[in-house]
């Protein structure tokens, strides 16, 4: 029989503490699972992180939210196209007795494009003063290009709540979203082209607030 050599694994001894060791192992392996949950991005993350990637304007500060980059053309196209065609009559207007009617034409096309031009530097602005927060003050709106008004909604006095879509909305994932309040001088305060994500959020959030105080009423 060929004598064990010393040293071997086999005439080793187990550790006496190799349950103890697997005990505390597993959880500080469920501890630092917990911890990397934590820290984790959410799964929202990206999304917001490719909104803010959209535009290069500073984000706002003190909880302040600004409307997302794919509003600004729908911020634009409705004071755009007002703006163009109010300058086309005054340039047509002014070309027919000027030019002539030979000349009006180009006058007028010229007097649109300004206008347009006007429009698109104003709805720029108007998308870039509106911001919205909800804290535990309630529901507050801050827009205006020359005069900026900040209007806010306290949580106890909003009645009931409306999302709209429209046609252009629908297509770059927009809403409008109207709080209806009950005591105050606005009835109601509607802010448009959030984000649909955002829109549904706020609702939901400011719905859970409508059914706590029917429940304490009752």
């Amino acid at each position: 029989m060929t004598p064990t050599p010393p040293g071997s694994d086999s005439e080793r001894p187990a550790p006496a503490d190799a349950g103890a060791q697997t005990g505390e192992t597993q959880p500080q392996a469920a501890a630092e699972a917990v911890e990397r949950e934590a820290v984790a991005p959410s799964p929202q993350a990206p999304e917001h992180a490719q909104r803010a990637d959209d535009s290069d304007l500073p984000a706002p500060q003190h909880g302040w939210q600004r409307l997302p980059a794919r509003a600004i053309p729908l911020c634009t196209i409705d004071i755009s196209l007002s703006l163009a065609v109010v300058f086309a009559i005054a340039a047509l207007i002014v070309g027919v007795l000027t030019f002539g009617r030979h000349g009006a034409i180009g006058s007028g096309l010229a007097g649109a494009l300004f206008g347009a031009g006007i429009g698109m530097w104003i709805g720029f602005r108007r998308y870039r003063n509106t911001l919205w927060r909800l804290d535990a003050h309630g529901f507050a709106v801050r827009r205006g290009v020359a005069w900026q008004r900040e209007t806010i909604v306290p949580l106890t006095r909003v009645q009931h709540l409306d999302l709209k879509h429209g046609p252009l909305q629908r297509m770059r994932r927009l809403a409008t979203l109207v709080v209806h309040t009950a005591g105050t001088r606005h009835s109601s305060v509607a802010i448009d082209h959030l984000d649909a994500g955002d829109a549904q959020r706020l609702r939901e959030r400011l719905g859970r607030q409508l059914d706590l105080e029917d429940d304490e009423a009752r």
